[in-house]
């Protein structure tokens, strides 16, 4: 019952910031976005066991200062809140790497894949992109990447997760570099965004490491 409130909270406040992008309410919008990662920060304080708890909570409080730091419109803040959101995706990686089974094939296999794409990626947006930001997208890009095939070897949950924040922060990359995006594109940034960040979470706490007999939480 006390991991289900924060949950249910988290359900229901991304259901309205998604419907008030989709609308144009931007006061809501505005409003909501900050709220959506303390939420998910609360649950993974109630069911995180103490190996994953801390690193799994500094995660998602890093992607809460990215989300605050890329409302506000000044450059500086675009590329402090991109900071945030590298140095938890270095939590994610780290914690990969320490619970996970990263040396394994189907990781080596997911690393070749995702390094297809963020080539492709990177060499479609790069044109575009703005000179003082191209470095710094490159950079933010492979640790994006890095998450995706390091969850590779937690389980399918986290690595849906690492798959979506990839999707999420290339149609963020879309509008930067002025290229095409999809039709409500916000909206689809904030839904794989948040979706992203659940699958992380809850895909860590699902798994099980070679030396337990129980897995150490469940969503």
């Amino acid at each position: 019952m006390k991991r289900a409130l924060p949950l249910a909270l988290l359900a229901a406040l991304a259901l309205v910031h998604l419907a008030a992008l989709g609308a144009g309410w931007d006061t809501a919008a505005t409003a909501t976005k900050p709220l959506l990662m303390p939420l998910l920060a609360w649950f993974t304080a109630i069911a995180a066991r103490p190996p994953l708890r801390t690193p799994l909570i500094a995660a998602v409080l890093f992607g809460w200062a990215g989300d605050v730091l890329l409302q506000l419109p000044a450059e500086a803040a675009f590329l402090g809140g991109m900071g945030a959101f590298a140095l938890g995706h270095l939590r994610y990686e780290v914690t990969a790497i320490r619970h996970g089974s990263w040396r394994t094939r189907k990781v080596a296999i997911a690393a070749c894949a995702y390094a297809v794409v963020w080539a492709a990626v990177l060499v479609a947006l790069w044109p575009g992109l703005p000179g003082p930001l191209r470095a710094p997208v490159a950079v933010y890009s492979l640790l994006l990447t890095a998450t995706a095939v390091l969850t590779v070897g937690v389980n399918v949950r986290a690595a849906a997760g690492g798959a979506l924040f990839l999707i999420s922060d290339t149609l963020i990359a879309t509008g930067i570099a002025h290229t095409w995006r999809p039709p409500a594109v916000d909206v689809w940034i904030m839904a794989t965004y948040v979706a992203a960040q659940y699958l992380l979470v809850t895909g860590f706490l699902a798994h099980t490491p070679s030396h337990k007999k129980e897995p150490l939480a469940v969503a």
